[in-house]
């Protein structure tokens, strides 16, 4: 393996990742270039990028220098675990090499992927060496990034069934707010205003009491929910 700062990588890589297509383009030792190509965001792509890559290298993975700009994706755990040093750098920062090579102001994800590979030939003490964490810190990452998908979606939904209830049932906006989830189970259970009358008090309580609501009572939510629409618009609204 070689290690920080030496000059002995035979093969200098660049990966840009615009979308679901990685561009690649790969540099020798004297920064020539070898070629470029796309690559697409999937495990046998992926691993036909590394069989590739230490080919080039001839078996030596550790000869093999990748910069990037996401030093968290995949194609970055999957050469990492091939054995191959993988460099990441600041936007920023590559903003300012990019002007070395073009002065033109529009994106082009090929260029980009040229300038990773001759930076970290040329300025590798601007990029930072990549170590993978422990497995439990990925795991730990991605339950975080799903968690925020979820309550994303949990708003998205909730602001919907807001707008809804405002145009015909706004009786039940007077109990809470719709990201509370205990709001959703009133509204399964009665539907529309007119089914609200006909509502009994048990099923009310059995709701409160599985959701642990103490601040109303099912003779709260039973008078909010058999308002007429009118008397409640102006409050909810």
């Amino acid at each position: 393996m070689v290690a920080d700062g030496d000059e002995g990588f035979r093969v200098l890589c660049g990966v840009d990742w615009p979308t679901q297509t990685h561009q690649v383009c790969v540099l020798d030792r004297n920064r020539q270039l070898v070629e470029q190509r796309a690559v697409r965001h999937d495990g046998e792509s992926l691993q036909a990028l590394v069989t590739w890559l230490i080919g080039l290298a001839e078996g030596e993975p550790g000869r093999v220098a990748v910069g990037i700009e996401v030093p968290h994706a995949a194609v970055v755990e999957t050469l990492i675990e091939a054995g191959i040093a993988v460099f990441a750098i600041n936007p920023k920062q590559l903003d300012r090499l990019r002007d070395r090579h073009t002065m033109a102001g529009a994106k082009d994800d090929r260029r980009d992927a040229c300038v990773l590979a001759d930076s970290v030939a040329s300025d590798r003490h601007l990029f930072r060496r990549v170590q993978l964490d422990p497995p439990r810190i990925l795991e730990l990452r991605a339950a975080g990034r799903l968690h925020d998908q979820l309550r994303e979606q949990i708003n998205m939904a909730s602001n919907r069934l807001r707008e809804q209830l405002l145009r015909f049932f706004p009786q039940v906006l007077a109990l809470g707010a719709t990201t509370e989830p205990w709001i959703w189970d009133p509204v399964e259970l009665v539907g529309t205003p007119e089914r609200a009358q006909r509502l009994r008090r048990t099923q009310v309580t059995r709701v409160l009491t599985q959701h642990r609501i103490r601040r109303l009572d099912a003779d709260a939510v039973l008078t909010e929910l058999r308002k007429p629409a009118g008397a409640c618009r102006a409050r909810c609204d």
